[in-house]
């Protein structure tokens, strides 16, 4: 799938990629709403995937997952709110900072529903400072990232936007993580390809990558970045993610 590939810079080969494994999940009719182009894609097997992400004694044994608010993943919140687990979703873009939602606190039958977007935040804490997120969480034990492409030395890529980066980053400058959560990425089994990705220094590894089919543990290529990596971090997502403006004035102190 990727020998198509010519040069150009990173940004040019991620998006190239992308559109490959985009335009493949479509062709193949294994791509579901909403469309995949843009996205973190939805796929036939997302829920196959989360159960048996599950069933991994990595999952078993997490008390608080942080798990991304895209579509294909709702399975997993949907698994960690069942299990009574305490999940942290982030709110789109980041621009309301994070949801906490405590299944203890959320009627049984209203489950699917919280698993939703919408339903996430009409019944999830906001978490929207710095100081409602240290007050509120300790050690996330367990982190779900949606993918559009990764390879089994743990490299991959999203929609194009960097937000489960920052995330990453923002929950490790204030010590919510550690430097090596298991982070786990639930995808179609056209999404895993076995060439090296484009990386860049802000880029996350995964740990665990579970398709329909089956669950593969990486040997990283390379290490996760050490934080937020101000000096590559366009002025722009400060201005639009007052948590992310908050933690660098904090630095800057």
């Amino acid at each position: 799938m990727l020998e198509d590939l010519g040069g150009g810079s990173f940004r040019r080969e991620k998006a190239l990629l992308r559109k490959l494994v985009w335009d493949k999940l479509v062709e193949l009719k294994v791509a579901l709403p909403p469309p995949p182009h843009g996205r973190i894609p939805n796929f036939k097997g997302a829920e196959v995937a989360a159960r048996m992400l599950a069933e991994t004694p990595e999952w078993r044994g997490a008390r608080i997952v942080k798990v991304n608010p895209d579509s294909p993943q709702r399975w997993v919140r949907l698994r960690a709110i069942s299990e009574d687990k305490i999940l942290l979703m982030p709110t789109p873009r980041l621009r309301e900072g994070f949801l906490l939602l405590d299944p203890k606190r959320i009627p049984r039958s209203l489950y699917e529903r919280a698993s939703t977007i919408r339903g996430a935040f009409e019944m999830g804490v906001k978490l929207r400072s710095l100081e409602d997120l240290v007050n509120t969480i300790k050690n996330i034990d367990f982190i779900v990232e949606g993918s559009v492409v990764v390879n089994q030395c743990g490299e991959r890529l999203g929609k194009g936007e960097g937000y489960g980066e920052l995330e990453y980053a923002v929950l490790l400058e204030l010590n919510l993580v550690d430097p090596n959560v298991i982070i786990a990425t639930t995808v179609h089994e056209l999404q895993v390809v076995e060439e090296r990705l484009p990386q860049d220094p802000y880029d996350v590894p995964v740990d665990v990558i579970v398709t329909p089919r089956r669950v593969v543990r990486v040997q990283r290529c390379r290490s996760r970045p050490p934080g937020v990596l101000w000096d590559l971090l366009d002025e722009r997502k400060l201005k639009e993610i007052p948590i992310l403006g908050e933690l660098r004035s904090r630095v800057k102190r």
